[in-house]
């Protein structure tokens, strides 16, 4: 398993999308990874508003891709995911629930422009008051990222 040093050196590629290293947290005896990006919502739009965009995995299920020098998910830990290459779409665009690489994927829309990315079977624990609490998914939108309670 990644250690938080090798994390917070590497970038994760999701939806297309590279993600940086936030924190570890602990949530019901599972260590979480939680990841982080910011973008504009849509350079066509006369004012475009930022977006945060949470990813949280098990940090068991990162892996590090060695040869394209990426960080990746992959369930079992060690396998590393085929790379697929997608026309990247605006976070408005993207369906709420998707698959990827294997995985089922819940998108969950916060407040103030803020969106986390979970796997599907985890959601209820991550989504919860409780699970957002201790991931540091509540709070301020522009301090750390944020959903509402």
């Amino acid at each position: 398993m990644l250690t938080a040093s090798d994390l917070e050196i590497n970038v994760l590629e999701f939806r297309q999308r590279a993600f940086q290293f936030e924190r570890l947290a602990d949530f019901e005896g599972t260590d979480f990874a939680v990841f982080s990006r910011t973008e504009t919502e849509s350079e066509s739009q006369f004012r475009p508003r930022l977006v945060h965009l949470k990813l949280v995995v098990p940090q068991s299920w990162v892996v590090y891709d060695e040869p394209n020098d990426l960080l990746a998910i992959s369930r079992d830990g060690r396998t590393i995911p085929a790379r697929l290459t997608e026309p990247v779409v605006e976070i408005a665009a993207e369906r709420p629930e998707f698959s990827e690489q294997g995985i089922d994927w819940r998108r969950a829309k916060g407040s103030a422009g803020n969106w986390v990315y979970v796997p599907e079977e985890i959601a209820p624990l991550v989504l919860s008051g409780e699970g957002r609490d201790a991931l540091g998914l509540t709070g301020d939108p522009d301090a750390a990222g944020s959903l509402p309670r």
